[in-house]
């Protein structure tokens, strides 16, 4: 059983930054892709940024230049740094990783997602 929980919530000023962490634990072994999502009242949850475990990322074209996804391997957390917060960056964000609980093949595959955290940002 793997699972996330993430921090850094809370209530931003436009134009100003928060960072967003994320941290698995339990069975984890391996992850492979992690990243971030939101989801605004009424409308669709959306892919916000993800890393690859090799390091590889990408955006939205809403936060482009203005949101890095990064990962701490070793403290198994994905990390977003947002800066230049807009008002529609407003929105519950979740994170997400997959991964196998083992090395061999017949390891179990899993994937989770985080509680969310709410970011509010006023203009």
């Amino acid at each position: 059983q793997v699972q996330l929980v993430e921090s850094g919530g809370g209530l931003g000023q436009a134009g100003g930054s928060l960072r967003l962490s994320c941290t698995a634990s339990g069975r984890i072994v391996i992850i492979n892709a992690m990243g971030w999502y939101r989801q605004a009242p009424g409308k669709q949850r959306e892919l916000v940024a993800a890393i690859t475990s090799g390091g590889i990322t990408n955006y939205a074209d809403s936060v482009k230049g203005r949101f890095t996804i990064s990962r701490d391997n070793a403290k198994n957390t994905v990390y977003l740094q947002m800066n230049t917060l807009k008002p529609e960056d407003t929105a519950v964000y979740y994170c997400n990783a997959d991964g196998r609980d083992g090395r061999a093949i017949e390891s179990a595959a899993w994937h989770a997602w985080g509680q969310g955290t709410l970011v509010t940002v006023s203009s």
